[in-house]
């Protein structure tokens, strides 16, 4: 009875090693288990998993062991019920002639140690947007897209993509600013309060000269906000009245000419004839508090200890 008992824990020793293979199966009718003798198991219930999907269950050797073996590879690993399904789970995910490119796969979760489909259905507008974020948000050219091994990734994840130009690229980026501008403008509008502005104008080391013009304001949850609103080419002649033409002009295009409240510029010269000129303009129209007598802030530089 002992003996017994012992030949049967060394069984399940051996049945409990389940990432080693018991057999590579070179010749289907000649498996080295005695005579060939294979057989279809035939189960009382249905299986299940999903992992049938990539295995063929057998019955092998004199003692009829249930196994299974791989149709991919006809490697055969050991299959009783009692011991799950964790070893041909973690030999799907490293089978050698698994064919990774086909979107219908089953993939292996490696945090939950379950087989899940692979991904959601492919949506092509989603792709395309997430590749114009990136272009923004990493500063990439519009070629970007068709670099010959980024188009590899992309056909490699999804074959039947439809790769897009440098010209849909661009398209696609003013497509995501104007819905982004129209995103801020909405949330500015229904804003209690009015809006506070300051602007900056500089030279670039190929003198090209750019304006950035940015917002400040408090929102309905009394959070104080600040948004970019424009940051543009601006060409010489950096004069007074070119500049308070160009800040009107921006906010005209904003719709924010009757929200303004203050604007903080620079103490070059120029500012002082562009704000006058600017605050000029916006008294004609009654659009400014107090006539503008806190309309021009001067920016101040602090100096740590």
């Amino acid at each position: 009875m002992d003996k017994q008992r012992l030949e049967t824990n060394l069984d399940d020793f051996e049945s409990n090693s389940v990432d080693v293979p018991i057999d590579v199966d070179l010749d289907d009718e000649n498996d080295g288990t005695g005579g060939g003798v294979e057989q279809q198991l035939k189960h009382k219930r249905k299986l299940t998993s999903q992992v049938w999907k990539y295995f063929e269950m057998l019955f092998v050797g004199p003692d009829k062991k249930q196994k299974a073996k791989c149709k991919l590879c006809r490697m055969k690993y050991f299959a009783d019920s009692k011991y799950g399904t964790g070893n041909l789970k973690r030999h799907i995910d490293s089978c050698v002639r698994t064919n990774h490119r086909d979107v219908g796969q089953l993939l292996i979760s490696q945090d939950s140690g379950l087989l899940s489909l692979g991904g959601s259905k492919f949506d092509i507008e989603k792709f395309r947007n997430m590749v114009t974020q990136a272009i923004v948000m990493h500063d990439l050219p519009f070629n970007f897209v068709e670099y010959k091994g980024i188009r590899s990734i992309f056909s490699y994840l999804y074959p039947a993509i439809q790769l897009v130009s440098r010209n849909t690229a661009k398209a696609d980026t003013l497509k995501l600013y104007k819905k982004e501008r129209a995103l801020v403008k909405s949330m500015i509008e229904v804003a209690p309060g009015r809006v506070s502005f300051t602007s900056d104008l500089w030279t670039s080391l190929t003198s090209d000269g750019y304006l950035c013009l940015t917002c400040h304001y408090i929102d309905k949850n009394w959070c104080l906000q600040k948004k970019v609103l424009s940051f543009t080419f601006m060409p010489p002649p950096h004069s007074g009245l070119v500049f308070s033409e160009k800040l009107y002009s921006l906010l005209c295009e904003w719709g924010l000419e009757s929200k303004d409240f203050s604007i903080t510029l620079d103490n070059a010269a120029s500012n002082d004839i562009s704000v006058e000129m600017f605050q000029h303009q916006l008294n004609l129209k009654g659009l400014i508090v107090c006539n503008g007598d806190h309309f021009h802030m001067r920016c101040i530089q602090v100096e740590h200890e």
